[in-house]
C-alpha cells in the first residue's frame, strides 16, 4: 500500500466523504451529514470503495462508483491512511498470524483467543471468521461452528476467489465432523454466485457420498464431469457410487 491519494495505478488510500444517516429516535429522529472514511483502489474508469469501521479497519462490502463521481464526491486524507489505517491493518495481520500458527500447532484455545481478538477488530473479517469455525471443528464443537458458519454464509466474501483455500478446507472440515447437512446448505449458498463449478459440484457430490445419498450425488458427480473430462477424482467417485447404489 501506499499512502499516496494518487499514482501511477491511479487512486488510492483513504478518502472522506459526507453520508446522511438518521438519528434520534421518535419524534426526534432525523437526517444528519455525517463523515465518513473510506479506502479506495481505481479500476479503470471506477473506484472500488470500501468503508473504515470504528477501529479504522476497511470492513464490509465493496461498493463501486465512477471516477467522476469519486473526485467530486470523496476527499483524500493521507493522515489517516498512514496513522491509523496502517498501523490498525498491520496489528490485525500480526494477530491472524498468530492464530493461524497456534491453530497448526494444535493449540486450539489459544487460536480460539486470538481469533476472537481479529474479530474484536474486524467483525466482518472473513479470514478470522473462517479461522474460528476451523478451530472449533478442531475440537469438535459443532455447535459453535454451525454458529460462525451461519455467519460467514452471509458474508459476501467468503465466496471470493481470493478465499478459495479457506472455503475448501471449511466444507471438507464440515464433512468430516459429520455436519452433511450444513456442509450441503453452505455448498449451496456457493452455487448461488458460482454455479459452474466443477470443484464445487464434486464437493456437494462427495458429501452425498457420504450422507449416503448415491441418487443425488450421481447427479453432481456427472456436472462435475460435464464441465471437466477426465477429472480423475470425479471419475473414481462415480464408480464407487455406482456400485452403491447396485448392492
Amino acid at each position: 500500500m501506499s499512502n499516496e491519494s494518487s499514482h501511477e495505478d491511479g487512486v488510492r488510500g483513504v478518502f472522506s466523504t459526507m453520508k446522511k444517516s438518521w438519528i434520534g429516535t421518535g419524534t426526534t429522529r432525523r437526517k444528519v451529514d455525517v463523515q465518513v472514511y473510506v479506502y479506495a483502489e481505481q479500476d479503470g474508469d471506477s473506484v472500488r470503495v470500501q468503508e473504515l469501521n470504528e477501529n479504522y479497519l476497511p470492513s464490509g462490502e465493496e461498493s463501486e462508483v465512477s471516477l467522476e463521481e469519486f473526485l467530486a464526491g470523496y476527499t483524500p486524507d493521507p493522515e489517516v491512511y498512514e496513522k491509523k489505517m496502517q498501523p490498525a491493518v498491520r496489528k490485525l495481520t500480526k494477530t491472524l498470524a498468530k492464530a493461524e500458527r497456534q491453530r497448526q500447532q494444535g493449540e486450539v484455545y489459544s487460536a480460539e483467543f486470538e481469533f476472537k481478538n481479529a474479530l474484536d477488530m474486524d467483525g466482518e473479517n472473513v479470514r478470522a471468521n473462517f479461522g474460528l469455525g476451523l478451530t472449533y471443528l478442531d475440537r469438535g464443537d459443532t455447535k459453535e461452528a454451525e454458529r460462525v458458519l451461519k455467519k460467514l454464509v452471509n458474508l459476501a466474501q467468503t465466496f471470493s476467489h481470493d478465499n478459495k483455500h479457506l472455503f475448501n478446507e471449511f466444507g471438507i472440515k464440515l464433512r468430516k465432523s459429520g455436519m452433511y447437512d450444513q456442509a450441503l446448505a453452505y455448498y449451496g449458498r456457493a452455487m448461488q454466485i458460482a454455479s459452474q463449478d466443477e470443484n464445487l459440484f464434486y464437493n456437494i457430490a462427495r458429501t452425498l457420498y457420504d450422507k449416503g445419498d448415491m441418487e443425488k450425488g450421481l447427479v453432481f458427480v456427472d456436472k462435475a464431469l460435464a464441465l471437466r473430462s477426465g477429472f480423475n477424482e470425479a471419475e473414481q467417485l462415480k464408480q464407487v457410487m455406482e456400485k452403491k447404489r447396485a448392492e
